[in-house]
């Protein structure tokens, strides 16, 4: 059985789909998957199991990188194929069956609308599969003993979705000060390389040995390694969806992102959002783009540090466990 499955080129939205491919390698066991990805998110998928091709579609001028993958994919015939871009390919090839992503959104979660494409009731949750490889490096940046982890995210992809950088760092030293059930941990720092500058005065804010700074990784290690961490805080990312993949305490920050459609998923998260509306935020905006205004000023330190007490209360968490 042959499977080809079409999935985002984002990172947060790949996540969220993978609750559908597990359940589609669970429920078929000798199924060969092909998956179809974009560039950033491509590590994430090459230790799914019984993956026979993992195509990167680079973007080309005229739509060219859909008809290269026209072409890789004409000669088979695919016993399956789950289009979640909704694209032409996948109607100009041979396929038992075909699936495609809601036209129209529900308005629900991301994750509920993507199992309505195969009925499938409770929606399966996300998950990452890891390699020799990730799990390797991730040691070796993580030996054990493991520490205690305070995983961190203050990069975001767009600018007015990111709380202040003060805002990370006052955070950090009030959930590890003494008498703190995360006390003394070691802060694990991830962003994507190019985000590292923005970041820096939250690595310079502590002492070098407190400092795991994962930002030159790729994301499957990433992703071991935030697998390691007692709790998770970031802002509305990519990285947030993968911490909540590996069943790691992910604390969601929200401010113009929608967290009822976008959140984190799963039962060990939570998400915290501005005093305003998605709405009311985004309609303070001139423009959008590169330089548009920070739009989470107003989310305090006090309430994100009780949601984050929440969070690891919620997990079972003390020093003593």
């Amino acid at each position: 059985m042959r499977i080809l499955f079409i999935t985002s080129n984002r990172i947060g939205d790949a996540v969220l789909t993978t609750g559908l491919l597990a359940w589609l390698e669970a429920a078929h066991p000798k199924a060969r998957f092909t998956i179809v990805c974009g560039p950033v998110a491509a590590d994430l998928f090459r230790a799914v199991p019984r993956l026979e091709n993992l195509v990167i579609l680079k973007k080309k001028k005229y739509h060219g990188h859909w008809v290269s993958l026209w072409q890789q994919c004409i000669g088979t015939r695919w016993d399956l194929i789950v289009d979640l871009r909704n694209s032409i390919v996948s109607r100009l090839l041979m396929a038992r069956h075909k699936v495609y992503k809601p036209a129209h959104p529900s308005g629900g979660h991301k994750v509920e609308d993507l199992a309505s494409i195969l009925c499938l009731f409770p929606p399966p949750a996300p998950r990452l599969w890891l390699d020799k490889t990730a799990l390797r490096q991730a040691d070796a940046l993580i030996p054990s003993p493991l520490p205690l982890l305070l995983a961190l995210a203050p990069a975001a992809n767009w600018p007015p979705k990111q709380w202040p950088i003060e805002n990370f760092i006052a955070l950090a030293k009030k959930l590890t000060a003494e008498g703190e059930p995360l006390a003394d941990a070691k802060l694990l720092i991830v962003a994507a390389p190019h985000e590292r500058e923005q970041i820096l005065p939250l690595i310079n804010a502590f002492p070098e040995g407190r400092i795991i700074d994962a930002t030159h990784h790729d994301l499957l290690t990433v992703a071991a390694c935030l697998q390691k961490a007692r709790l998770f805080v970031g802002n509305d990312s990519g990285l947030m969806h993968i911490a909540a993949a590996m069943d790691t305490p992910t604390l969601g920050l929200f401010g113009p992102g929608h967290e009822a459609i976008y959140g984190p998923w799963g039962t060990k998260t939570a998400v915290v959002r501005t005093p305003e509306s998605s709405a009311e935020l985004l309609a303070r905006l001139p423009y959008a783009g590169a330089f548009a205004p920070l739009l989470m000023d107003s989310l305090t330190v006090e309430a994100v540090y009780n949601a984050s007490q929440a969070l690891i209360k919620k997990d079972g968490y003390s020093p003593s466990a």
